[in-house]
């Protein structure tokens, strides 16, 4: 064991993983929106009152001259900045590397996150090819332009950085953080899947169809994550679970409410929060068995293991 037991090696005060929170939060939502205030700045000389339009539709990029995927560009640095300050800030709080916080050892397992990758597109695709059998009319081709060949460019090239930077913050230094503090693996399981699920609060799905509704998927999401970072003994599989499954759907699928607004190929007209639950809920235990099965995983009871430190 090596991902939480490695947490007992560096500087543990609890107050040091509250500071980190807070800095990238702060750094990411500053220094990461540096670029889009900047075009923002720009399209106001001509256009004054650019500030009050983007306001209304955050996702309407074109009102200050971006295409979706400059805009979606634009979403995603915050992301790639708090990864920036992470990396910057984990070795003078807790006097450990990123290498560390993503399994302990300082070793990165790249096998994990393409074969976990690979399994979560799978499950992804399969499960969207139901749904358009079975609903056909929820659905539309929504772009069959070369621009989606730059958006499917866009994403392989950026969408890791923001599904690393959730990944090696919550699954990687805040489990670890909970581990140091109760020294059990269910408490940071379940507290970092939480807090997951809170990140996401202000998500545009959250605003359509509630709190109470939204948030079980997101921490069925964290939950999964949690569950393969235990297993696993570290977080690659599940930062190439996060990113083959936020990939999947800025290329293949968009929705008028959803968080990641890309030019995707198929639009979904009708959401169906409950029923996308149940069936995140199905096909999180059938990818926990199949990467049980390929990394042959044998003691599902460590969730509910002590750690020694």
């Amino acid at each position: 064991m090596n991902h939480l037991e490695s947490t007992f090696n560096g500087k543990n005060g609890f107050w040091r993983y509250i500071v980190m929170f807070v800095v990238i939060l702060i750094v990411s939502n500053t220094i990461g929106a540096i670029p889009l205030l900047i075009a923002l700045v720009i399209k106001s000389v001509s256009n004054p009152a650019v500030f009050s339009q983007i306001a209304a539709n955050p996702n309407d990029f074109s009102v200050i001259g971006l295409n979706p995927n400059a805009g979606f560009i634009m979403m995603l640095f915050p992301f790639i900045a708090g990864l920036i300050a992470f990396v910057l800030l984990v070795k003078p709080l807790n006097n450990r590397t990123l290498r560390m916080t993503i399994n302990g050892t300082g070793r990165i397992r790249w096998n994990r996150f393409f074969i976990s990758g690979t399994v979560w597109l799978i499950l992804s695709a399969l499960y969207l090819l139901f749904y358009l059998k079975l609903d056909p009319a929820n659905f539309t081709l929504n772009n069959k332009t070369a621009s989606l060949i730059i958006l499917s460019i866009v994403s392989v090239l950026f969408i890791p950085f923001q599904a690393a930077f959730e990944e090696v913050l919550f699954r990687g230094y805040l489990m670890q953080g909970f581990a140091a503090l109760i020294k059990n693996r269910w408490f940071p399981l379940i507290m970092t899947s939480v807090l997951f699920g809170l990140m996401h609060a202000f998500n545009p799905e959250v605003k359509e169809f509630g709190f109470l509704t939204m948030m079980p998927q997101y921490i069925v999401f964290g939950l999964i994550f949690g569950i393969i970072t235990i297993l696993d003994d570290g977080i690659e599989a599940a930062m190439g679970a996060h990113t083959a499954n936020n990939i999947f759907l800025c290329i293949m699928v968009t929705n008028q409410s959803s968080a990641l607004q890309t030019h995707a190929l198929f639009e979904q007209y009708n959401i169906h929060p409950w029923t996308e639950l149940a069936a995140l809920f199905f096909a999180g235990m059938v990818f926990i068995l199949i990467l049980k099965m390929i990394f042959r995983w044998e003691n599902m009871a460590l969730l509910f293991d002590k750690i020694k430190g």
